[in-house]
C-alpha cells in the first residue's frame, strides 16, 4: 500500500487541496500528517475539516499545540498574530479534535514525529549519523523545519516531507512524500492568489505571505509586493 506523508500546512488550504488531489492521483491508501495543520493562514478550519473527512492520523506540532493549548510562541511576534487570529476562527470541534493529536506514532515500522527524538513537538532537527545512532528503529519522519530531505545513514533512514503550506527550501511549491517500499519526494503547484485573497480578508498585510511566492526561510515581503491589506 502506497503511504503519503504530509507536514506544516499552517492553514494554507489551497496548497492543502492541490497536495491531496496529487495523492488520491497516486492512488495513496493512507495518509499521516506530520503536525501543524494550523499557523499562519487564514483557512484553518478548512485544512481540519478536510483531513478529519479523510481519517488523517495527525500528530501535534508546535503550532497546534499553541493555538489549541493556551501557550504563545517565544520566537516570533509574526506567530502570534496568526495564532491569536486563528483562536478566534476556529470552530470548537476542530479545536477538541487537534487537542488529541499525539505527540508521537508508528507507522508500519517507521517512527513519527513533528520535531525531533529529543523533543517531538519543537526540535529543529539536524539529521547525521550520530543522531539516529541513539534511536531504536530504521525508519524516522519528521517535519518542522520546512525543508524536504531523504538522507540514509546505514541502514537507518530518514525523509521529511516537507511543508505543505509554507515551503522554506527555496522551492515554493507544496511539498509532501509518498512511501511505496521506497521514499519518494514530491511537489505540487497550486493557486496562491487565493491564499493572499483570504489572508488579506483577514486582515493581514503581506509581509505575511509574501514569503510563499519564494519559499523564503522566513516571513518577509519580496522585491516587487507592495506593502498592502
Amino acid at each position: 500500500m502506497k503511504i503519503g506523508f504530509i507536514s506544516d500546512i499552517h492553514g494554507n488550504f489551497e496548497a492543502l487541496k492541490s497536495v491531496l488531489a496529487e495523492l488520491d492521483a497516486l492512488n495513496v491508501g493512507a495518509i499521516y500528517c506530520l503536525g501543524d495543520v494550523v499557523g499562519y493562514y487564514a483557512q484553518p478550519n478548512e485544512c481540519c475539516e478536510a483531513l478529519r473527512e479523510r481519517g488523517v492520523l495527525c500528530l501535534m506540532g508546535n503550532h497546534d499545540w499553541y493555538v489549541a493549548g493556551g501557550g504563545f510562541c517565544q520566537r516570533s511576534r509574526s506567530v502570534n498574530d496568526c495564532i491569536q487570529y486563528q483562536r478566534r476562527v476556529l470552530t470548537a470541534e476542530n479545536v477538541g479534535w487537534i487537542r488529541e493529536f499525539p505527540v508521537s506514532r508508528r507507522a508500519g515500522d517507521m517512527r513519527l514525529v513533528h520535531g525531533g527524538w529529543s523533543d517531538p513537538i519543537d526540535e529543529y532537527l539536524k539529521p547525521s549519523p550520530a543522531y539516529f545512532a541513539r534511536i531504536d528503529g530504521d525508519v524516522f519522519l519528521s517535519g518542522h523545519t520546512h525543508i524536504q530531505s531523504l538522507d540514509a545513514f546505514g541502514s537507518k533512514v530518514y525523509c521529511n516531507p516537507g511543508s505543505v503550506g509554507q515551503p522554506r527550501d527555496g522551492d515554493p511549491r507544496a511539498a509532501f512524500a509518498v512511501y511505496d517500499g521506497e521514499f519518494r519526494l514530491l511537489r505540487v503547484q497550486y493557486d496562491m492568489e487565493s491564499v493572499f485573497s483570504s489572508m488579506k480578508a483577514a486582515g493581514f498585510d503581506d509581509y505575511y505571505y509574501g514569503c510563499l511566492v519564494t519559499g523564503a526561510g522566513s516571513l518577509c515581503r519580496p522585491p516587487g509586493m507592495s506593502s498592502r491589506k
